[in-house]
C-alpha cells in the first residue's frame, strides 16, 4: 500500500510539473498561433481606407450564369458603385439600375463576421505572454469565448439570414439604386459560403377578387422565404408564392439567381475552421489534466 501510494504521488507530481509548462508556456504560445491566425483572417476583410495593413478590397464581382443572360450583376463588398442589369422575358427589355452615388453599401453578413474576428482578436491580446493562468478554468473560459465569435463569424458567411419577401422588400438594399427599383421588382443580396449570390424576384400584381394559387419550389437558396402567414405548420418545401404587400396581393413570376466565387471568403473560412480547432485541441489538454484530479482511487 505505501508503495502504491509513494507511486501515485510521483506520478501526481510529474503530471502537475506537466500541467504547470502547459498553463505557462503551451498555452501562450496556441494564444500567439491563434492571433497571428485571425490577423491574417482579419486583412480578408480589411476596408477600403480604413488603413494601411492588408489588400484594399476594392475588386468588381462579375455574376451571372453561362445558362442564362437575364440578370447580370457587378457588385463590390465593400461600398464602392456597383450595378445591376436585368433582361426582361416578356419583351426582352433591357434594364439597368447602379448604386446611388451619395449612399455607401455594405454587406452587413460581411461587417458582422470582421466584428466577430476582431472581438476575438481583443480577447486573445487581453492575455499576454506576461499574464499567468492559473488554473485550467480559467483557459478553458477564455477558449469557449474565442470559439463563440469564431462559430458566430463563420455562421455568418455559411447561414444567410431567412427573410420573408416583405422584409427584403422593406429592406434598405431596395432604396439604393438609381434610377428606383421597378414596383414589380425585389433584389437580394448575400452571401453564402464563398460566394456572392444575387436574387432577382420579379413579381405580377393579383386582381382582389383572384383566387389563384401557385407553388414552386421555395426557397431557392438565397434565404427568402415566403411571408411566415402563408406557411402553414409543417407545409414543406413547396410552399405558397403569393403574399400581400400593403394593399396589394402579389406573387413571384420569376426567380433570378446569379453568383460569383469570392476567393478571400474561402480563405477566411479556412482560417476560422483551423483556429476553431486549435481552441478545442488546447480544451482537450486542459480536459485531460482535469479528469485525473477529479479521479480518486482510494
Amino acid at each position: 500500500m505505501v508503495t502504491v501510494m509513494a507511486a501515485t504521488a510521483a506520478e501526481r507530481a510529474v503530471l502537475e510539473e506537466e500541467f504547470r509548462w502547459l498553463l505557462h508556456d503551451e498555452v501562450h504560445a496556441v494564444l500567439k498561433q491563434l492571433q497571428d491566425i485571425l490577423k491574417e483572417a482579419s486583412l480578408r476583410f480589411t476596408l477600403t481606407g480604413s488603413g494601411t495593413e492588408g489588400p484594399a478590397k476594392q475588386e468588381n464581382f462579375i455574376l451571372g450564369s453561362c445558362g442564362t443572360d437575364q440578370v447580370k450583376g457587378v457588385l463590390t463588398l465593400q461600398g464602392m458603385p456597383s450595378d445591376v442589369n436585368l433582361k426582361m422575358p416578356r419583351n426582352n427589355q433591357l434594364l439597368h439600375f447602379a448604386f446611388r452615388e451619395d449612399k455607401q453599401w455594405k454587406l452587413q453578413q460581411i461587417q458582422d463576421a470582421r466584428n466577430h474576428v476582431s472581438q476575438a482578436i481583443y480577447l486573445l491580446t487581453s492575455r499576454d505572454e506576461s499574464y499567468q493562468f492559473k488554473t485550467g478554468a480559467e483557459v478553458l473560459k477564455l477558449m469557449d469565448a474565442v470559439m463563440l465569435q469564431l462559430t458566430r463569424a463563420r455562421n455568418r458567411l455559411t447561414t444567410p439570414a431567412t427573410l420573408t419577401l416583405p422584409e427584403i422588400a422593406a429592406s434598405g438594399l431596395t432604396r439604393m439604386f438609381a434610377p428606383a427599383l421597378p414596383s414589380d421588382l425585389l433584389v437580394n443580396v448575400y452571401i453564402n459560403l464563398n460566394k456572392l449570390c444575387l436574387t432577382v424576384y420579379q413579381l405580377h400584381a393579383l386582381q382582389p377578387n383572384s383566387t389563384k394559387v401557385r407553388r414552386d419550389p421555395w426557397p431557392d437558396g438565397s434565404g427568402a422565404v415566403l411571408p411566415r402567414t402563408s406557411r402553414g405548420p409543417g407545409m414543406p418545401t413547396p410552399s405558397l408564392c403569393t403574399w400581400r404587400w400593403g394593399s396589394q396581393r402579389l406573387e413571384v413570376s420569376h426567380v433570378h439567381k446569379v453568383e460569383c466565387v469570392i476567393p478571400w471568403l474561402n480563405d477566411a473560412l479556412v482560417y476560422f475552421t483551423v483556429s476553431l480547432q486549435l481552441c478545442q485541441q488546447l480544451k482537450d489538454k486542459i480536459s485531460v489534466f482535469s479528469s485525473y484530479w477529479s479521479y480518486r482511487p482510494f
